[in-house]
């Protein structure tokens, strides 16, 4: 783990990055405005392993080539950076395909098919791989112990974070599922100020210089 300096910095990024509204968490507000609350927190449990899946392979492929590489380390945070602000953009820009929430029609599914939908939401969640290559391994500190182990306990966190964050916002879009519908402008206005909140994120991940 890294030294305290790095892991409290590191804990208020994570939070607000994973709480921000992005791919896996606009799916869990569609399906618990949709189909109600239980199905959100189906979403979010298949979501969730999903995302689990990603650090895995991060961090037993990713970790054993920059724990060799320090320059390359910094690439993949300015190139991390940069995605964010692409992401931030788009989903600025795609605010407005908020108010045609998707399967507000739809049938009931099965709760096995909700997690299955869920897991590949997860596992193919943009936002999620840039955590995990970029912001993640921007906190990690040589002398803390393997760059690997790093990674993934760090990695651990942001999952834990993402269960937590993402289950309130099925709840909440389950239990407001009537108020949100009712106002396709209060879902672009969550769209568009997380778009922001990520450009933002981006800007201050590239400016951020690595110690030790």
């Amino acid at each position: 783990m890294p030294g305290t300096g790095h892991l409290l910095p590191f804990l208020g990024t994570a939070f607000v990055l994973i709480w921000l509204p992005g791919p896996s968490v606009l799916f869990v507000v569609s399906r618990g405005v949709a189909l109600g609350r239980r199905a959100a927190l189906a979403t979010v449990l298949g979501n969730t392993g999903g995302m689990a899946a990603q650090l895995v392979l991060v961090a037993a492929g990713l970790g054993s080539i920059l724990a060799h590489s320090i320059a390359l380390l910094d690439v993949v945070r300015l190139v991390g950076a940069a995605y964010l602000v692409v992401l931030g953009v788009r989903m600025f820009r795609r605010r407005r395909g908020l108010a045609r929430l998707p399967d507000a029609t739809a049938a009931p599914r099965s709760g096995r098919r909700i997690v299955r939908e869920g897991f590949v939401v997860g596992a193919t969640n943009p936002k999620a791989l840039i955590i995990f290559t970029a912001v993640v391994p921007a906190f990690a500190e040589r002398g803390h112990g393997p760059l690997q182990l790093q990674i993934a306990a760090l990695g651990a966190i942001c999952v834990a974070i993402a269960l937590l964050s993402d289950s309130s916002w099925a709840i909440l879009a389950g239990s407001a599922r009537r108020w949100l519908g009712r106002s396709p402008r209060r879902l672009e206005l969550i769209g568009g100020a997380g778009g922001l909140a990520i450009i933002g994120l981006g800007v201050r991940l590239a400016l951020t210089g690595r110690r030790g």
